[in-house]
């Protein structure tokens, strides 16, 4: 195995662990770096390995799953992922770069403000828009929604936070085929993928109860952080 796919199968551990333990990271941890080890990981790779863990933990927290407040949220969805679709046909890959890792910090600068800001309809679409033209362009498509439902109980942000990205990471890829960045080549290269994300999952599992979750917060943020960085620097 070469040294560039061991990173991004770390990578994608890391990513299903941190997202398994406090309901997303995967793509934020892990799009800027593996960005950098080649472009076709991202976003198709990353969506697809981000619905497998999305319907492996909404399997696990199935009890908790309340979709009545999530629907604005997929209505926002749809324009969101047109407009990311767009966005990834027309832009270079160097300035794919600079937006990767711009999404980033910005995710990270936004989880350290102290707001509260209470889901409704329309702060509900409003986040599904975002998550559909991040997650579509850059797979990152968890920030918008986890800011909105971040103060909600632990299992209930794990549930309907799976429960929300089964069906975005789903739109997102049909999106992406038409644009050139959803084909065979991409499915093989996610391959791989999987298992990463299902060992990260179960060591999830086992330690999420053990291990205090600011302290997963934190490391996630600094790694977030490392890796817009690296993605930024790189494009410029």
């Amino acid at each position: 195995m070469d040294t560039s796919l061991l990173l991004a199968l770390t990578m994608i551990f890391i990513g299903s662990f941190v997202q398994s333990s406090i309901g997303f990271g995967l793509a934020i941890i892990t799009a800027p770096i593996l960005f950098q080890i080649s472009p076709d990981y991202v976003p198709a790779p990353i969506t697809l390995t981000a619905l497998f863990l999305s319907l492996v933990n909404a399997y696990k927290f199935k009890a908790n799953i309340s979709l009545d407040g999530l629907w604005m949220a997929f209505i926002g969805r749809i324009p969101g992922s047109i407009a990311g679709g767009a966005l990834l046909y027309f832009v270079e890959l160097k300035v794919l770069s600079l937006w990767i890792g711009g999404i980033v910090i910005l995710a990270v600068i936004i989880s350290l403000l102290p707001i509260r800001i209470q889901p409704n309809s329309t702060r509900l679409a409003i986040a599904g828009f975002f998550s559909g033209l991040f997650g579509t362009s850059s797979g990152i498509g968890g920030p918008p929604m986890a800011l909105l439902l971040q103060h909600q109980e632990a299992n209930l942000i794990r549930a309907n936070l799976s429960a929300f990205f089964v069906v975005s990471s789903l739109l997102s890829l049909i999106v992406q085929v038409p644009v050139g960045h959803m084909s065979l080549h991409h499915l093989y290269l996610s391959l791989p993928f999987i298992p990463a994300s299902y060992l990260g999952y179960k060591c999830a599992m086992v330690y999420v109860d053990k291990i205090d979750k600011q302290t997963i917060r934190t490391i996630s943020l600094v790694m977030c952080s490392l890796s817009g960085a690296v993605a930024i620097y790189s494009a410029l």
